[in-house]
């Protein structure tokens, strides 16, 4: 008979197999202007639900990790945000683009995980937690890649997207409000309906 761990590692195989289907097909990342879309944060998400902070903070590790190899090997005007080892329009990126490409992505799946078993300790409809901790997973991960932009790049980043720095932080809020949050609310009930479908499974996996 398997035991707890067997089954953890196959599930957590099973997520890093759709992970890397996600990034190596263009379902993974979205292009949409200067700022890709992505799905990617939706496997996160239902590892950190299902499996508790740690799976969502280690396959947020492969988000982030998957974010900096598109940014190389797929660039576009502001690739440099997410790679060290991309240079656009003589604008080259650095280890800080390491960190906004993956610090956000491992703590969204930390937070995923931590604010799942909060609600559910605190006996919160559990369909109601499932939301709650995605939505706020993923516009956390946004509003931190986003920051970091700003923090880190903010000039650089204004003139590949030929804005001026002054409006920059009125654009990127732009970008919460429309993309990022439509991101979220999809992201949301694509993870409420994985999570209700691998039910049954988990009752096994808890006896």
């Amino acid at each position: 008979m398997k035991t707890k761990k067997t089954q953890y590692m196959a599930f957590m195989a099973l997520f890093l197999a759709i992970q890397i289907l996600l990034v190596v097909t263009p379902l993974g990342y979205l292009p949409l202007g200067p700022i890709d879309a992505t799905t990617m944060h939706i496997p996160v998400i239902v590892a950190a639900i299902v499996f508790g902070r740690k799976a969502g903070a280690q396959l947020g590790l492969v988000f982030g990790i998957t974010s900096v190899l598109n940014a190389t090997f797929r660039p576009n005007i502001t690739s440099f945000v997410f790679s060290p080892f991309v240079t656009v329009a003589g604008i080259s990126g650095n280890w800080t683009s390491l960190l906004i490409a993956i610090v956000p992505r491992i703590l969204l799946g930390y937070f995923s995980g931590v604010l799942f078993e909060v609600l559910k300790k605190h006996k919160v409809n559990e369909q109601l937690c499932i939301i709650t901790a995605s939505l706020a997973g993923a516009i956390t991960n946004t509003v931190l890649v986003l920051g970091g932009i700003y923090f880190f790049f903010g000039e650089a980043y204004a003139k590949a997207v030929h804005v001026a720095y002054e409006v920059l932080s009125a654009v990127l809020l732009g970008v919460v409000t429309t993309n990022g949050i439509a991101e979220a609310v999809l992201g949301a009930i694509a993870c409420l309906l994985i999570v209700k479908a691998l039910a049954p499974f988990m009752k096994k996996y808890q006896k």
